[in-house]
């Protein structure tokens, strides 16, 4: 029996307040605490091991991580799960998660471990992600072994805190979109591995649905706010030494197809090509600021 200390992060901003409550529900009897870190909008009822920690504006994904981080070391917890507001571990995931953490064999260290995910709106589990050129390496695991790959979602990960002493926190200046694929990259690049659990389960809901595009199946939509983010956050991305050039080299060909995708046939098309034109400037210019309002 693992005897760590394991504090859970949810952030959140204007979540679905039932959903919200079946994560609480479902991660809080895997832990020993959970932090709620309220972005905005967020109401939950009191109980017992868990805290709300309602910020004064939105942090973002980012910074919410880290308020949670703080709060876990100045609490004497050894180990964090970070969550998102839209995620449902299943019985028994963070158990999986720990045994898999506690069980690698020697040689080099874990900087965390994740589950297999499932949007509850598709009848097929996540991959877990190696990079390659010209398109990743996608490992459908849904039993076995730990699987090493050179990302994991933030939510459903399980960190050491001493991890994050090394590696460092999340990087805030990123805000929200691909918080977690620059932290990855930065673990690989301080000599850390990443394993996917094929034990571990997890629901999750990615981007605002799904919506049919021609021969191309199903996309996961995004709003106009969060494409400035995802076309800014890549490009910043692009020029960290630390994310690796196969990565680099084969999200330049994906970059032009998600633009047309969303600037031609998903709507609001004009607010999202010119959400995705301002994020691309702004990463050109290396600006990481707050997104711009329209």
């Amino acid at each position: 029996m693992s005897d760590r200390r394991v504090c859970a992060i949810v952030v959140t901003w204007h979540p679905d307040t039932e959903m919200l409550q079946r994560l609480v529900n479902a991660a809080g009897p895997q832990v020993s605490h959970l932090v709620v870190v309220d972005n905005g909008g967020t109401r939950l009822a009191a109980r017992d091991g868990v805290t709300l920690l309602a910020q004064p504006v939105n942090v973002g994904l980012a910074a919410g991580f880290n308020v949670g981080i703080a709060f876990a070391r100045a609490g004497g917890f050894d180990t964090v799960l970070l969550l998102d507001q839209d995620s449902e571990p299943k019985p028994g995931m963070v158990q999986s998660l720990i045994r898999a953490l506690d069980g690698a064999s020697a040689g080099t260290p874990i900087a965390a471990v994740g589950p297999v995910f499932q949007d509850v709106r598709e009848n097929h589990v996540a991959p877990f992600v190696q990079f390659g050129f010209p398109l990743n390496r996608k490992i459908i695991a849904e039993r076995g072994a730990p699987v090493p790959c050179d990302f994991l979602i933030s939510s459903g990960s399980l960190i050491p805190l001493a991890v994050l002493d090394a590696v460092g926190e999340m990087d805030t200046t990123l805000f929200i979109d691909n918080v977690d694929l620059e932290w990855s990259c930065r673990a690989h690049a301080a000599g850390y591995a990443l394993l996917g659990v094929p034990e571990a389960r997890m629901g999750h809901r990615l981007g605002d649905g799904r919506r049919g595009v021609l021969g191309l199946g199903h996309v996961v939509v995004h709003g106009p706010t969060r494409l400035y983010y995802i076309m800014r956050n890549r490009v910043l991305l692009y020029r960290m030494p630390h994310v690796p050039r196969t990565w680099v080299a084969q999200d330049l060909l994906r970059l032009p197809v998600k633009f047309l995708i969303f600037a031609l046939l998903v709507g609001p098309r004009w607010r999202n090509a010119r959400a995705m034109l301002k994020g691309l400037a702004d990463g050109i210019r290396g600006r990481a600021t707050a997104c711009p309002p329209g």
